[in-house]
């Protein structure tokens, strides 16, 4: 009775069968199934037993054929299903290449980071539209219709109306001041708001300008608001930004919407004060206007100048930037070329 034995040990290894994929699958159907598989050779065998054995030999036979049929089936679907589920998961629109990715703009980690100073003291963000009317750019701010300082600011008109020399009112903002008009009149003081934004001026483009930039204005209005009180906000800002050591001077100056007007230079962080070619020799670096609310720009926007007094400042984010990533060339913030991109990825 050894093929009886034979027959009963090859069904336990049969009940056992196992396969993870495809392949595996395939390899036990030809161990057991195929024309020289191990169920072959034993109905092979089963031709030389006994007659009176064959009956029962037979049977034992047929039922080892169809459990291992029946197995091999059951394992067949069970490789299927988990094919298909690993295939469900698969995104084929994905590119095969590595995705690289992007790195944040040396200009919006600039803004942010001055945003982030001002807001310590008070300081919240207020947006304005970029297309603009005359009102707020220059009427509200103390510019006369045939004010000369109207040609310092080389403003792009929209539109001209037919047949006149005058340009229409429609504007691209040539400065972030319009959103403080827009404040004041819409809020009552007290009044501290920062207005960074996109700006245009009519200027060739070089490494030194462009006819786009960026700009954060701020705006304090209050009782009592004094020259001094704008002096300590900017000096805070500059060792904030530039380092603790950092010093500031403000020199006199002139801006339509400000009396007194004064530009601010700090002590170059590059050379230390000791003078290079970036700062000229001077140890001195200009980064922004500033001066006391003229009260004509207090009372277009409807406060009363007698009662209110407040702070405007004004810098460009590409001048900062220039100070503190040392990038010579004004036209790389605009370019988007990668290699110039990627040398902020750890900032």
């Amino acid at each position: 009775m050894a093929l009886k034995d034979n027959i009963q040990a090859l069904l336990g290894q049969v009940n056992e069968l196992k396969a993870n994929n495809a392949e595996e699958l395939e390899a036990l159907r030809i161990k057991y199934l195929s024309k020289k598989g191990e169920i072959t050779a034993l109905f092979n065998e089963f031709r030389n037993v006994a007659p009176e054995e064959k009956r029962e030999l037979g049977q034992l036979l047929n039922q080892l054929r169809q459990t291992t049929e029946e197995r091999i089936a059951s394992l067949r679907e069970a490789v299927e299903s988990r094919e298909s589920r690993a295939e469900s998961k698969l995104d084929l629109t994905r590119t095969p290449d590595p995705i690289a990715l992007g790195t944040r703009h040396p200009l919006s980690l600039v803004r942010e980071e001055i945003e982030d100073i001002f807001s310590r003291i008070g300081f919240t963000i207020a947006q304005g539209p970029e297309v603009e009317d005359d009102k707020h750019v220059y009427g509200m701010l103390n510019f006369a219709p045939e004010h000369p300082a109207r040609d310092m600011q080389d403003t792009f008109f929209v539109e001209k109306e037919i047949g006149v020399q005058k340009p229409t009112d429609v504007l691209l903002r040539s400065h972030t001041s319009s959103v403080q008009t827009r404040v004041m009149t819409s809020q009552k003081p007290p009044i501290r708001v920062l207005c960074p934004g996109r700006v245009y001026r009519n200027e060739a483009i070089s490494a030194r300008a462009h006819c786009f930039f960026h700009q954060v204005e701020g705006l304090y209005i209050d009782k009592n608001v004094s020259f001094a009180d704008l002096r300590e906000a900017l000096l805070y800002f500059s060792k904030e930004m530039f380092g603790p050591e950092t010093k500031i001077r403000l020199r006199p100056s002139y801006f339509p919407f400000t009396e007194p007007s004064a530009e601010m230079d700090i002590s170059c962080n590059i050379c230390g004060g000791t003078g290079c070619s970036f700062c000229k020799g001077t140890g001195w670096v200009e980064i922004l206007g500033c001066g006391m609310v003229d009260p004509n720009v207090l009372e277009a926007c409807g406060i009363d100048s007698k009662e209110y007094s407040g702070y405007a400042f004004g810098m460009g984010v590409e001048r900062i930037t220039n100070l503190k990533y040392r990038v010579k060339d004004l036209r790389l913030f605009s370019e988007n070329d990668v290699r110039f991109l990627r040398q902020f990825e750890s900032c």
